[in-house]
């Protein structure tokens, strides 16, 4: 007997390696793994639970590759809402620095995992690379908010060591010293990291930026994470400030950069990418190099829209990223996988861009930046049970008859009627299954009038 069964779905999109769709599919879920998919012409097992997916499109939960959660503790903040990235950095690094504490990591990592679960997210990395001395375990502290919340989660060991005095963006006081990182680093993986089939946390290795860490940090995360067999990630050719500061600092484009310091491998993913050119977009995918797209982000901070289409042809797995939530400011999966679509039509054509392929970069994608195929982001046997579940009816969703996938992206706005993490749900009938939420949303506001100055 499953654990869980997820019946009579209008559509079931498994993104498996067959990409198969079955029409009134069912999907067992059994110790936390999906033990069976079916079309409606096969008999599904029976189940302790059941949820009846009448009428919904059921797809592997999406997958969120490239996140700063802390930073929704200053979603919108108003004098930076017209900021490029650069000076957007420099304004808001002195803020982040002085406030972040353990309880406003956990809270922001609360409130920021809740909102993507609503919006049919299952597992997220998060980039965290703001560790002043003083702010104590801020990885901890938002791990044990994921496992309050039971999403699965792929937090970074991220750094910054550069300060304004030697010529990096942050502010002297948000920086560490470089052995105590590295340090840090193995004992956050050694602590944290679980090499197990079905893994609720993972850990990588996060150097912020070429503007932030040192040429010798870059290398030597690179050789710690192959010691450790772990995954490495940074921020990647995000815009032109950071192709005119390679040049000018290293006498190299950002790729060639990121080559240098031995990144240049499958275990790598980069978030944003936006500034590659041909040659480049060749060779990160000859490398099998990740990519966090953003676009979101990219447009609010004026970075420009990443070649998506060319990376996921070049051979570069392709996800997603919400990015921080003082740029994207919203961290809704749904809404990242629409303009991915939307980006690509407009920069690529509309036929190399459709619905599919932006819910292909949504789970199968995301699962291969983390480094997860075959276990993330599809339904097969064996994967894990991460579910969503969308009720696609009502005025917006009027008038699709025959393709459920390509109304559920270009309709909407969407939000899961049902979150599935390793067969528990997270949210049901579209609501959190937390009796944490209103506490934890007035802690929050809390803690976030001590980051936002009154303007």
């Amino acid at each position: 007997m499953a654990d869980l069964l997820i019946s009579n779905a209008g559509l079931v999109a498994t993104v498996d390696a067959d990409r198969r769709e079955l029409l009134g599919g069912w999907v067992a879920i059994t110790d936390g793994l999906i033990s069976g998919v079916g079309a409606s012409t096969e008999p599904p097992p029976a189940a302790s639970r059941v949820i009846d997916a009448s009428g919904c499109l059921v797809t592997p939960g999406l997958i969120n590759t490239h996140h700063h959660l802390f930073q929704n503790l200053t979603r919108a903040y108003a004098p930076m809402t017209t900021a490029p990235l650069f000076g957007w950095l420099q304004s808001l690094y002195p803020l982040w620095t002085a406030a972040i504490d353990e309880e406003s990591e956990y809270l922001a990592a609360w409130v920021g995992l809740a909102e993507l679960a609503l919006s049919g997210c299952t597992t997220s990395s998060d980039h965290h690379y703001l560790h002043p001395q003083r702010a104590g375990d801020l990885l901890g502290a938002e791990i044990a908010a994921a496992q309050n919340l039971g999403l699965r989660f792929h937090p970074t060991y991220g750094s910054m060591s550069l300060g304004v005095s030697k010529g990096g963006l942050p502010p002297d006081e948000a920086v560490r010293d470089e052995d105590d990182i590295l340090a840090e680093s193995e004992r956050q993986v050694a602590r944290h990291h679980d090499r197990s089939h079905g893994a609720m946390v993972q850990i990588a290795l996060a150097p912020c930026s070429p503007f932030s860490v040192s040429t010798e940090l870059m290398i030597r995360s690179a050789e710690l994470a192959e010691r450790l067999d772990v995954r490495l990630h940074t921020h990647l050719a995000e815009n032109r400030e950071d192709d005119r500061f390679a040049l000018e600092q290293f006498g190299m484009r950002p790729v060639d950069y990121f080559e240098h310091c031995g990144w240049m491998s499958d275990r790598s993913w980069g978030a944003h990418v936006v500034m590659p050119n041909p040659l480049e977009v060749a060779r990160l995918g000859s490398a099998g190099v990740g990519i966090a797209h953003c676009p979101s982000s990219n447009m609010i901070l004026s970075s420009g829209i990443a070649p998506v289409v060319d990376l996921r042809a070049s051979g570069s797995p392709v996800g997603l990223g919400c990015d921080g939530s003082s740029s994207a400011d919203s961290a809704s999966l749904w809404q990242e996988a629409r303009l991915s679509m939307l980006q690509g039509k407009l920069v690529s054509g509309a036929d190399r861009m459709d619905a599919r392929t932006a819910l292909e970069i949504a789970t199968r994608g995301g699962a291969g930046c983390l480094g997860r195929v075959g276990e993330l982001g599809e339904l097969s046997v064996g994967a894990v049970g991460d579910v969503a579940v969308w009720k696609l009816d009502g005025p917006i969703f009027a008038g699709v008859l025959d393709d459920l996938i390509e109304g559920w992206l270009r309709t909407g706005p969407h939000s899961a009627w049902h979150t599935v993490v390793a067969g528990r749900s997270v949210v049901d009938s579209g609501l959190l299954v937390t009796d944490d939420l209103d506490e934890n949303l007035a802690r929050h506001a809390v803690a976030a009038r001590r980051f936002q100055p009154l303007t």
